[in-house]
C-alpha cells in the first residue's frame, strides 16, 4: 500500500474507527465517523442497499443498543476516496498517535537492556520521533506495546506512574503518584516472558507486566472512547484488561453482509434504487425539486420523470416498508435470498451487464443426467452469473467477538453489545463488490429422513455434548456462550462442512485461491414436523462493477466430478485417527464445537468462514475410520 493509503475493503474489515494500526514509526488509532473528512460529493460513493437499511435501524437505533442516529434514515457510504489529482483537496480518515508512550533504543553508554520510556509530547516530532536526553544524544523512539481496554470496546493507555508506583490494594510505594523522576523499560530474559520485562522507576517501584495480568491491576475501567473523544455517557461497570496493540483481540469488527436482489419493477424503480439514500426524506413536491438541484446525479437519474410522479413512488415504497417492519421474513435479507435462489426459475434477476443479480436454476439433464445415488439429496443445483455484495461495518469488539442476537434476525449475523463507530452517525461505512458463484439447494425430504436416522441422531448427542462443555466452560469465566447457531441444528453442521469440502475442492479445480472464495449458509426451519430447507451458496466477489472471470459458474458444468472428488477427500485425513477420534466433549473452547475435523481436512481461512471454522464434523457427510452418519451415498 502506499504510505498513507490503504484499501476501501482494509477500513471496512480491519481497519475501521476504534482500530490501532501500525505505521513505520508510530502506532495511530483510527478516528470515528464524526472525524472523516469529505470534500464535496465526489468524495465517496452512496451504496444502496434499502433492505439492510432497514434492518439496521430495527437493530441499532432501538432498545439498548443505540450505535446509530434514530432521527434520519441510515445510509451507506464507503470510505474517503482519493481523488488522484493532486492538485484537489483529499479526503482523508483522520489517526491520532496512540499509544502515547514510547520506548527509547539504547545508544553507547546506556545500560545494558534498559529503555527509558517517555511521553509523545516529549518527543521531537518533525522527521523522526527523537528523544534527547540529558547528555544531549538523540534516542529513537517506538511506541511501547501495551494498552489496556475492556470488553465493551473501551480503551485507554495505561497509566505507567500510577501502576508502577501503586501497590496490589491500592497503597502507594516509595513517593507514590506524585513521582515524576524517569521511569525505564528493563529486559532480564532473551524472549517475550512478561515476567522478564518490567517498568522501573528510579525512585525504586518497579512493575513486572506478569502483574498486569492480574484482575483488577489495572483498576476500574472510565469508559475513555479516544477514537469518538468524549467518553461513554453511560459510564463501564468492567475492569481494564491488558491489551498487546498488535494482537488479534484488539478490534473485532462487526461486518453484515448481503447480496442484493433484483427488486425494481420499472424505470422509475431503478432510477430510485441508484438515488434512494438521498431522496427518501423528501414529504413535497418542493422537496424533490429542491433535491434535483442540489444533486447532479439525482437530477439526471430521475430527469425523465415529473416531480408528482417521483413523490408518490416515494410515499408508495416508505409506506411498504412500514407495513413490512414487524415481518421478519421481510426484514430478513437472508431468508429473501433463499426465498428467490431456491425459487426454481429458469431465470432469476436480469441478464444485463449492470444487474445486481443474474442467476438461472440449471436443468437437472445437465448436471446429473444418469440420476447419481450420491446426487440425490441435492434438489437445485443454480449457476450465480453475477451477483453483488454489500458488506458494511456498524460496530466492533474488543477480547473476545461479541453475541449475536437472539431475537430472530441473527441470520445475517447482527451482533449485540458492540462499540460505536462515531457518536451518533447517521451512515455508515460500506463496500459493494461484484462477483459469480453457484446455489445449491439440499432436497427437504432426503435431509428430513437423514437426520431422523439412530446413527445421526447419536452423532448429534455427541457434538450437543461438546457445545454444552464450551457453554459451562465460557460461563465459568464469565462469558458470553452465545452462538449464532445451536448445536441441535444437525442439519446446519451438514451443511457447513460440506460448504468447506467444496471450497476447498473448487480452489484446485478452478485456480481461483481458496481465501478468495466465502460462503453463505442457509437453514430455514419448518413447520413442526415438517421438513427444514437448506442451501449453500459459494460465490467469490471482488471490488469493481466488472465482477470475476466466472470459474465458479463453470464449476456447474461438472458438478457431480467436482463433489465426488471432494467428499473422497475427506474419506482419511493426514490428521487421522486423531482427527477421526476427536471427542468433543472432552475438548476445551473451540475444539469442543466440532467433530472429525482439523487443517488437514475441513478447516479454511477464517475470513471465508461464515462461522469462525466451527460447528464442522466431516463424519456427516462420508464415513470416517471411526464412525459414520454419511449424508452421501459414495460408491
Amino acid at each position: 500500500m502506499a504510505k498513507d493509503q490503504i484499501r476501501m475493503g482494509q477500513v471496512v474489515g480491519l481497519f475501521g474507527p476504534g482500530a490501532m494500526m501500525d505505521l513505520p514509526d508510530r502506532s495511530v488509532l483510527v478516528m470515528g465517523l464524526d472525524h472523516w473528512e469529505s470534500f464535496g460529493p465526489q468524495a465517496f460513493q452512496p451504496i444502496e442497499e434499502p433492505r439492510l437499511a432497514q434492518l439496521l435501524e430495527r437493530r441499532l437505533a432501538g432498545g439498548d443498543d443505540k450505535r446509530i442516529s434514530s432521527d434520519k434514515p441510515l445510509s451507506f457510504r464507503t470510505p474517503p476516496i482519493d481523488p488522484g489529482n493532486p492538485r484537489l483537496p483529499s479526503p482523508a480518515i483522520k489517526a491520532r498517535v496512540f499509544p502515547e508512550w514510547f520506548a527509547c533504543d539504547s545508544v553507547a553508554g546506556d545500560p545494558p537492556n534498559r529503555r527509558r520510556i517517555v511521553r509523545f509530547s516529549e518527543l521531537e516530532v518533525p522527521k523522526r520521533l527523537d528523544w534527547k536526553g540529558d547528555d544531549g544524544k538523540k534516542r529513537h523512539a517506538s511506541p511501547l506495546r501495551f494498552v489496556c481496554g475492556c470488553e465493551k470496546g473501551h480503551l485507554q493507555d495505561i497509566e505507567w506512574r500510577r501502576v508502577v508506583h501503586a501497590g496490589r490494594f491500592g497503597e502507594t510505594r516509595g513517593e507514590g503518584g506524585a513521582c515524576r523522576r524517569a521511569m525505564w523499560l528493563e529486559d532480564s530474559g532473551t524472549s517475550a516472558d512478561p515476567r522478564d520485562t518490567r517498568i522501573v522507576c528510579e525512585c525504586g517501584a518497579r512493575l513486572s507486566l506478569e502483574e498486569l495480568f492480574q484482575p483488577g491491576r489495572l483498576g476500574p475501567c472510565s469508559g475513555k472512547r479516544p477514537w469518538i473523544g468524549s467518553d461513554d455517557p453511560d459510564g463501564c461497570d468492567k475492569s481494564l484488561r491488558l491489551l498487546t496493540r498488535s494482537a488479534t483481540n484488539t478490534y473485532f469488527p462487526q461486518i453484515v453482509r448481503v447480496i442484493s436482489l433484483p427488486e425494481s419493477n420499472d424505470a422509475l424503480d431503478k432510477a430510485l434504487d441508484t438515488v434512494w439514500s438521498s431522496v427518501n426524506w423528501c414529504a413535497s413536491t418542493s422537496e424533490v425539486a429542491m433535491a434535483r438541484r442540489a444533486n447532479p446525479a439525482i437530477n439526471a437519474n430521475l430527469a425523465p420523470f415529473l416531480d408528482d410522479v417521483v413523490l408518490a413512488r416515494i410515499e408508495a415504497r416508505r409506506s411498504a416498508g412500514a407495513e413490512s417492519a414487524g415481518q421478519e421474513g421481510q426484514l430478513n435479507p437472508r431468508i429473501a435470498e433463499f426465498q428467490l435462489l431456491a425459487s426454481g426459475r429458469k431465470l432469476i434477476g436480469e441478464n444485463r451487464p449492470d444487474a445486481r443479480l443474474h442467476a438461472e436454476t440449471l436443468d437437472r439433464d445437465l448436471w446429473d443426467p444418469i440420476r447419481l445415488p450420491m446426487l440425490s439429496g441435492i434438489k437445485d443445483l443454480v449457476a450465480v452469473h453475477r451477483l453483488r455484495e454489500v458488506s458494511c461495518l456498524y460496530g466492533f469488539t474488543r477480547f473476545e467477538p461479541a453475541p449475536l442476537a437472539d431475537d430472530g434476525v441473527e441470520d445475517v449475523g447482527l451482533a449485540v453489545n458492540g462499540a460505536p463507530l462515531g457518536e451518533t452517525p447517521d451512515w455508515l461505512p460500506a463496500i459493494e463488490q461484484y462477483g459469480e458463484g453457484f446455489f445449491i439447494r439440499l432436497d427437504p425430504n432426503v435431509l428430513m429422513a437423514w437426520a431422523t436416522r439412530t446413527d445421526v441422531q447419536l452423532r448429534r448427542s455427541i457434538l450437543n455434548g461438546g457445545l454444552k462443555a464450551w457453554k459451562k466452560s465460557r460461563r465459568d469465566r464469565g462469558a458470553s456462550d452465545k452462538m449464532a447457531w445451536e448445536g441441535e441444528h444437525i442439519e446446519y453442521t451438514m451443511a457447513h462442512s460440506l460448504s468447506h469440502a467444496l471450497i476447498n475442492e473448487v480452489a484446485i479445480d478452478c485456480g481461483y485461491p481458496a481465501s478468495s472464495l466465502k460462503e453463505r449458509l442457509y437453514l430455514l426451519p419448518g413447520l413442526p414436523g415438517q421438513p427444514k430447507e437448506c442451501g449453500i451458496l459459494i460465490y467469490t466477489a471482488s471490488a469493481g462493477n466488472q465482477g470475476t472471470l466466472g470459474g465458479l459458474v463453470e464449476v456447474t458444468r461438472r458438478f457431480p466430478t467436482v463433489l465426488a472428488s471432494a467428499l473422497e477427500r475427506l474419506g482419511l485425513c493426514s490428521g487421522d485417527p486423531i482427527c477421526a477420534d476427536h471427542d468433543p466433549t472432552n475438548a476445551s473452547e473451540d475444539r469442543a464445537l466440532h467433530g472429525a475435523a482439523c487443517h488437514g481436512c475441513l478447516l479454511i481461512a477464517e475470513t471465508s468462514c461464515e462461522q469462525r471454522n466451527v460447528f464442522l464434523d466431516r463424519s456427516l457427510l462420508v464415513g470416517t475410520i471411526a464412525s459414520s452418519a454419511a449424508f452421501f451415498v459414495v460408491d
